[in-house]
C-alpha cells in the first residue's frame, strides 16, 4: 500500500467508531482541540512564519500572502470557531419523516455521517481546522490535502488536533494530512474510491476543474468566486459604495469577495466617481467599459472580455455600465460562476426580479457578498461554498455532511 492508501484505510477504521461515538464524545474531542490550538499559539506561528518567508522569497502576492498568513487574533478566532462548532446541535441521528405504511411498516429517515471526507485546498491553513472540526461534529474521518505553500502551518495544525483528538478519547486518524504536496497526490487522493466518499475541492478555477473532471470519487464542488455588485437606478449612492468598498476591499482574496461591479448608465455620472474615491484608498485596479472610462478618466484601464470573466482575488475590479435591469440580470447569468450575486436598489420590483431571475446559491437585496460564509449564516464554521445543485448548495455546514439511511420497523411482514 502507498502513504496515502494507509491513511485512506486508517481513515475508514476512524469514521466506523465515529458513527457511534455520541456528541458528548465528539464535543469533548472539540473542545480539547480548541484548548491545544490556544496553548499551541507558539509552535503555530512558527511554522506560519516559515510558509511566509518562502511566500515572500517567492513573490507571493499581498492578498495571498494575507490569505496564508496567521497570528494571535487569527489564532484566537480559529479556536473560537471550533467551541462555536461543539456548541451546535448534532444532526447525526436526528429521524424525521416517521410515517406507518398501509401494511404496517413504520418507516423513518435517520441522518447519518458521509463517512470519510477528503478535501483538497490551497493556501489558506484555517480550512485544516474548519474543515476537521466540522467533519469530526458530523461524525466523519477526513483526509487534507493542503497546498505546498501553507504545508508547515498545516502540518503543525494537524499534530495539534491529531493530539487533542487521542487525549479525548477518539482515533487520531479522524483526522490526517497527506505529507505529499505534489500534483500527483491530488490524483492518487482522487482514485481512492475504495476509502474516500467524497472528494470536496477549495481552491482556484483550475483546481477545482481538474478535481470536478478527473476524480473517481463523488465531488462537491465548491466556488470560485466571480461575484457581482449591481448598483440600480434607484439604488442610495452612499450605500451602494460602501457594499463595493466592502465586496471588494475587506478581503479581496477570498471566493466571496465581488470581481465586477455593475452600474445603471443613469446614475454612473454621479456613482462610479463616488465608489473609485472609496476603491482608491485600497489602490484598486479599476478595468472599466468605455462609458467608465469616459466617466472616470485615463486611470481606468480598458476591460476586455476575459476581465468579465475572472475571479481576481486581488484588488482588481472590472466595471460595465449597463442600460437597465435586464441587462444587469444577462450579463450576470452570462458571467456568473454561481457563487454570490448583490444588487443594491430601492425598487422592490427590481429586488424580486433579481432573487428570481439571477442564478446562484446566494443572491443579495442591499448588502455585501462577503456574507456568504457559514459563520455569518448561523451554520458555525463552514466547509466551502457549493455552486452546484446537487445535495448541497450554498455555505456547507454540519447538515450539509450527512446524508440518510432509511430505518423500517415491522411486525413480520412479508412481500
Amino acid at each position: 500500500m502507498t502513504a496515502i492508501e494507509k491513511q485512506g484505510a486508517a481513515a475508514k477504521a476512524a469514521a466506523l467508531k465515529l458513527m457511534t461515538c455520541g456528541t458528548g464524545a465528539k464535543n469533548r474531542a472539540l473542545l480539547a482541540i480548541a484548548r491545544a490550538l490556544a496553548d499551541n499559539k507558539e509552535k503555530i506561528i512558527a511554522a506560519n512564519g516559515a510558509d511566509m518567508a518562502k511566500a515572500r522569497e517567492s513573490g507571493m502576492s499581498a492578498a495571498l500572502m494575507d490569505r496564508l498568513a496567521l497570528n494571535d487574533k487569527r489564532i484566537d478566532g480559529i479556536a473560537d470557531s471550533v467551541r462555536q462548532v461543539a456548541a451546535l446541535d448534532d444532526p447525526i441521528g436526528q429521524v424525521d419523516k416517521m410515517s406507518t405504511r398501509p401494511n404496517g411498516l413504520i418507516i423513518g429517515r435517520r441522518k447519518v455521517p458521509l463517512g470519510v471526507i477528503a478535501i483538497i485546498y490551497e493556501s489558506r491553513p484555517n480550512v485544516t481546522v474548519d474543515a476537521a472540526v466540522l467533519c469530526l461534529k458530523a461524525g466523519n474521518a477526513v483526509i487534507l490535502r493542503g497546498g505546498k505553500e501553507a504545508f508547515n502551518s498545516n502540518n503543525a495544525l494537524t499534530d495539534i488536533m491529531r493530539a487533542a483528538i487521542k487525549e479525548a478519547g477518539l482515533p487520531e486518524d479522524a483526522v490526517s494530512l497527506v505529507q505529499d504536496t505534489t500534483r500527483g497526490s491530488v490524483d492518487e487522493v482522487m482514485a481512492l474510491t475504495g476509502y474516500i466518499d467524497v472528494l470536496i475541492p477549495r481552491g482556484g478555477a483550475g483546481l477545482i476543474r481538474h478535481v470536478v473532471e478527473n476524480s473517481k470519487v463523488p465531488v462537491i464542488e465548491t466556488g470560485v468566486g466571480n461575484c457581482h455588485i449591481y448598483v440600480e437606478s434607484t439604488a442610495d449612492l452612499n450605500m451602494g459604495a460602501e457594499i463595493i468598498y466592502n465586496a471588494k476591499c475587506s478581503r479581496p482574496s477570498v471566493c466571496n469577495a465581488a470581481e465586477t461591479l455593475l452600474v445603471d448608465r443613469s446614475i454612473a455620472a454621479a456613482f462610479l466617481p463616488m465608489a473609485k474615491k472609496l476603491l482608491d484608498q485600497k489602490n484598486t485596479q479599476l478595468r472599466g467599459c468605455p462609458e467608465t472610462i469616459e466617466i472616470l478618466g485615463g486611470g481606468v484601464l480598458p476591460a476586455t472580455d476575459e476581465d468579465y470573466w475572472t475571479e481576481f482575488g486581488d484588488y482588481i475590479l472590472a466595471v460595465k455600465v449597463v442600460s437597465d435591469l435586464d441587462e444587469a440580470i444577462a450579463h450576470v447569468n452570462k458571467y456568473t460562476t454561481h457563487h454570490s450575486e448583490a444588487i443594491v436598489t430601492n425598487d422592490y420590483a427590481a429586488s424580486q426580479r433579481f432573487l428570481d431571475e439571477v442564478d446562484a446559491a446566494a443572491v443579495y437585496v442591499n448588502a455585501s457578498t462577503r456574507f456568504t460564509d457559514g459563520g455569518e449564516f448561523g451554520l458555525g464554521a463552514e466547509i466551502g461554498i457549493s455552486t452546484q445543485k446537487m445535495h448541497a448548495r450554498g455555505p456547507m455546514g454540519l447538515e450539509q455532511l450527512t446524508s440518510v439511511k432509511y430505518i423500517i420497523y415491522g411486525s413480520g411482514q412479508v412481500r
